[in-house]
């Protein structure tokens, strides 16, 4: 039988967060960085994202990553994160699954107990710290490009509510809004799952609408893409924790902590006063899994005061498989149907 093209993908989940991993049957892609591999698939070659995310390869609560060659010689290798509707430059979440998928298949070779491996990504040169025992990266550690804060407690106007929300914005490898989930009126909780995305989508809009943040590095990246309920950072013991949930268009919740959403917090948490340079807290997800992010030291881009944010967590291999594509397959880029898929 002969079949059009072949995929070669690890499964694997980040704290509950399905993130496959591709690791063969993609030919690399020209770019002298791997933000412009990102945009060349971007623009040239997006039929690859939506064969793997829509059905019926794919679903609408998972990412894909695609391992390449690195551009930068100090990286290990290099990789491209994939979501519905969008290449986010940086995924803590995803560099989490990716490191554990390297490691564990031998791709990086692992050295117990501790393996230390950089990964090129469209954001910049990733530093990973894993902690090894019996071939299993039972920890990943990554230290995260700067995240810093472009606004607090900024006024938007958005429909259906009768005053203002107050929101964050910050950059944790994408730009994030955050709104504590009790100022409108919700509750962080499983069971609230279709209300948080509807109102988390609405609110984004406007903010979308209303305001524009530009990375000073890089004007490439641009604009709200990603949305984060919070509940208050609480002490507990020697231990700081937060509850949140992300949403992540078109409409679902992200079933980890989220890592860059754990380091745009970080951010914020810093710029208030609540998290200093060493200090680190428990970041809960909507299903209950934990990250732990730190903050590492404090730096600068552009006008903005920043920090260097790390995140811990663990990953998972789920399968071995090869994703196909026959000549004659009526959906070689998939589907969405409204029952799953947020449809605007």
């Amino acid at each position: 039988m002969t079949f059009g093209r072949t995929f070669n993908v690890v499964g694997a989940h980040c704290g509950g967060e399905v993130c496959d991993v591709v690791v063969g049957g993609v030919l690399d892609a020209p770019g002298k960085t791997m933000f412009e591999k990102m945009m060349h698939f971007w623009k040239k070659r997006d039929n690859l994202r939506n064969l793997l995310l829509n059905e019926p390869r794919g679903s609408s609560s998972m990412c894909t990553n695609l391992v390449l060659p690195p551009c930068n010689p100090e990286a290990d290798a290099g990789f491209i994160i994939m979501e519905h509707e969008e290449y986010p430059p940086m995924s803590g979440a995803n560099t989490i699954a990716t490191s554990t998928v390297l490691l564990e298949t031998g791709m990086v070779p692992m050295q117990e107990p501790i393996t230390t491996l950089k990964l090129d990504t469209a954001a910049g040169l990733v530093t990973v710290t894993a902690e090894c025992e019996a071939g299993k990266a039972k920890y990943v550690e990554f230290q995260n490009v700067p995240a810093f804060v472009y606004a607090l407690d900024l006024d938007i106007t958005v429909p259906g509510f009768d005053k203002p929300v107050k929101v964050d914005i910050a950059y944790g490898g994408m730009w994030y809004a955050l709104v504590d989930a009790a100022s409108v009126g919700l509750q962080i909780a499983s069971e609230n799952g279709r209300e948080l995305v509807e109102v988390g989508e609405r609110i984004k809009r406007a903010i979308q609408a209303q305001t524009d943040p530009i990375h000073p590095e890089n004007p490439e990246i641009r604009g709200v893409t990603v949305f984060e309920f919070t509940n208050p950072l609480v002490s507990s013991g020697n231990n700081k924790e937060a509850v949140n949930t992300v949403v992540v268009s078109p409409g679902r919740l992200d079933r980890s902590p989220c890592g860059t959403g754990t380091c745009a917090r970080l951010a914020v948490l810093h710029k208030r006063g609540q998290l200093a340079v060493g200090e680190s807290f428990v970041h809960r997800s909507v299903i209950g899994t934990e990250f732990i992010g730190t903050v590492r030291s404090e730096a600068r881009v552009g006008e903005y005061d920043a920090i260097v944010p790390a995140v811990k967590g663990s990953a998972w291999i789920t399968a071995f498989k090869q994703v196909l594509l026959h000549p004659t397959d009526p959906f070689p880029e998939g589907f969405r149907v409204g029952d799953k898929w947020h449809l605007s």
